[in-house]
């Protein structure tokens, strides 16, 4: 019965998951790892959060409104007017915009390296999916980006980018919308952590996608909570291509929740950006200069797996980017964690 999964499937490895931490804890004998591979917060959701995703589990036993009304309408009150879809995760928003925009065979152009689901989620649509390599230093060329992705019914671009933490400028990405005759899907998780704001662009272009989450500065990873900004003609298309009640009803409300209490958002925002300059400080090798929840270290003449494997044996759990597709086989990305995994970390990375 083997044959009958689809060759996208069969003969790919799939999503590349780091090592969980139980698994490096058992191996090397530790109590607790530093937990710093998959750009999480490492702090809990805000007590609002808590007590909105516990009075929505009461009512667990219905179906969640279908349009995620009430998490809209804090999106609205937190962001302003503009058009707003959700889903299960940024992840979810990916796949139901393919899904919307996307015939088989249709070409999808993604800027590189970068997050490795928008290639995995095209091409399990049957998309032709292009490759658009960055400069040497990880910026992006407008022109040239838009060049290559002429005739894409979609592209993708991160910023600021995983795993590279760069950003795209504002006027680079509105040199892109001017240039592209396709959608332009802009992949914002980490833009909470940068000095960027790109909205500004949705009242200009319609043919811009924004996408966001609440799994990284306001702590619901596990929620699994995505949403986008997107143009007033293609929401009802989203919402015909959504699976029905994606997004439930707890994470849903626990979002809600999230977006009415800034305080512990400020404390978030303000605790990466210090450890952020200290790694690029105290690291002995060197670290790209971010805008994210992370940095990407280049430990060359390692591997990025080799040194994952050395920092997992000190109790540090980071993510090698071998697996990003168009980057070399030397680089590590690290999150900023609690300060004793943090800590734990630059003392471990001095002695790999």
């Amino acid at each position: 019965m083997r044959r009958s999964v689809r060759a996208c499937y069969a003969g790919a490895a799939g999503y590349s998951y780091a090592k969980s931490a139980d698994d490096v804890a058992r191996e090397h004998g530790f109590d607790r790892v530093a937990r710093l591979a998959s750009n999480e917060n490492p702090r809990p959701p805000s007590p609002a959060a808590l007590e909105a995703a516990a009075a929505a589990l009461r009512e667990g036993n219905r179906y969640p409104d279908t349009r995620a009304s009430a998490l809209v309408e804090a999106l609205r009150r937190y962001h302003g007017d503009y058009r707003f879809v959700t889903g299960a995760g940024m992840d979810g928003v990916i796949e139901t915009v393919i899904r919307t925009v996307v015939e088989p065979g249709e070409k999808v152009a993604i800027s590189t390296p970068t997050f490795s689901f928008y290639a995995l989620a095209a091409g399990a649509h049957g998309a032709g999916v292009v490759n658009i390599p960055r400069r040497e230093d990880f910026s992006v060329d407008p022109a040239a980006f838009a060049g290559a992705a002429r005739g894409a019914k979609l592209a993708f671009l991160c910023s600021p980018n995983n795993p590279t933490g760069n950003s795209v400028p504002p006027e680079d990405v509105e040199e892109i919308l001017d240039r592209m005759d396709g959608l332009l899907f802009l992949d914002n998780a980490y833009v909470d952590f940068a000095d960027t704001d790109y909205r500004p662009l949705m009242r200009r272009h319609d043919n811009l996608i924004i996408g966001r989450t609440m799994s990284k500065l306001f702590a619901l990873a596990g929620l699994r909570v995505g949403y986008a900004f997107v143009p007033e003609w293609f929401e009802p298309f989203y919402h015909r291509a959504a699976t029905p009640f994606a997004l439930n009803s707890v994470s849903a409300a626990a979002a809600a929740g999230a977006l009415a209490d800034p305080g512990p958002v400020s404390e978030a925002r303000d605790h990466v950006r210090r450890w952020r300059e200290r790694f690029a400080g105290e690291v002995p090798f060197p670290v790209y200069p971010s805008d994210a929840n992370f940095v990407m270290i280049d430990v060359a003449p390692l591997t990025g797996d080799e040194a994952a494997e050395r920092l997992a044996a000190k109790g540090v759990l980071v993510r090698s980017c071998t697996s990003f597709p168009g980057l070399g086989n030397h680089y590590i990305r690290v999150s900023t964690g609690e300060d004793w995994e943090n800590i734990r970390f630059i003392e471990a990375i001095r002695d790999i």
